[in-house]
């Protein structure tokens, strides 16, 4: 890991509130593989540029062993974050990887990719998250990007507090993450409390953020956000930030990001700004101009 020690002091003067808490649905994808999908569709405008956040974890092989088989996509990005377990990844564009404990993977679908996730395991524990990230219009059919985030490359800092970040997108306490996008400027992090303690994170006023509890419980402004629960955060005009707060052992996700305020238009894997665009990539994907993984 590559960790700081030498931090900046995130000062937040206007702390935001919860909006509201979410549960996500039980839901199953690819070949079968159990999951909770936490950012629903209905929740997109509001999340935006986010489009989805798929919770999956289990000990049982029969809720993950299937995997997901070849599929396509076209105009958004994929980030798969890896807690536990092995996926292998394969695509059109001629990327493999291996998707292990604490890596990320991410992949610009762009113009379109046909890709596949499949377990390197058998037996043991599948747990992790995926994210949708939307494109702006200019990069929707831009060329298919591929980028495997072995966990010893993702930037971690431990503050006074004692609370760990692994900052896989955007900045924290003045440590960059391993991944940066101009446009949506995403922060990603995963917070780690070893005690009860805050974390306190600068957020634009502007941008869409929430939080994810996926261990212990967490407080915000004197709101509960217990286990598997979403807690979306208040756009009030003036607020600078976030403080996080735990009594115990705890691990969130804290992830936020600048609105792209353009149409969405999604069917299925495919995510454009019009139904005419769209009509174009089941066009493009059944004529086979997103090449088959070889």
């Amino acid at each position: 890991m590559r960790t700081h020690t030498t931090l900046q002091r995130e000062t937040v003067t206007q702390a935001r509130d919860v909006e509201r808490l979410v549960a996500g649905t039980a839901t199953s994808d690819g070949a079968g593989v159990k999951l909770t999908r936490v950012l629903t569709h209905g929740l997109q405008r509001r999340l935006d540029p986010y489009l989805m956040l798929d919770a999956f974890g289990t000990d049982n092989p029969d809720d993950y062993i299937g995997g997901f088989p070849d599929h396509p996509h076209r105009g958004f990005e994929t980030v798969t974050y890896m807690i536990a377990g092995r996926m292998r990844h394969r695509d059109s564009a001629g990327n493999e990887g291996l998707l292990q404990n604490g890596g990320v993977q991410w992949m610009t679908a762009g113009s379109g990719v046909v890709h596949s996730e499949l377990p390197e395991q058998e037996d043991g524990r599948m747990e992790g998250f995926q994210l949708w990230l939307n494109l702006p219009s200019g990069d929707k059919m831009r060329t298919p990007w591929y980028r495997d985030i072995q966990s010893a490359d993702i930037p971690e800092l431990t503050t006074e507090a004692g609370v760990t970040a692994r900052v896989i997108a955007g900045a924290s306490h003045g440590v960059a993450g391993a991944m940066q996008r101009e446009v949506t400027l995403p922060l990603y992090l995963d917070l780690h409390f070893e005690k009860a303690g805050d974390f306190t994170q600068t957020i634009p006023a502007d941008h869409n953020a929430y939080v994810y509890v996926y261990r212990g419980a967490l407080s915000i402004n004197g709101v509960a956000v217990p286990e598997q629960r979403m807690a979306i955060l208040k756009n009030t005009e003036g607020s600078d930030g976030v403080v996080l707060h735990a009594e115990g052992p705890t691990k969130a996700l804290l992830i936020a990001g600048r609105p792209l305020n353009e149409p969405i238009a999604q069917y299925g894997p495919f995510v454009m700004n019009t139904n005419e665009q769209l009509y174009q990539a089941v066009e493009d994907f059944r004529a086979g101009k997103f090449a088959e993984i070889a």
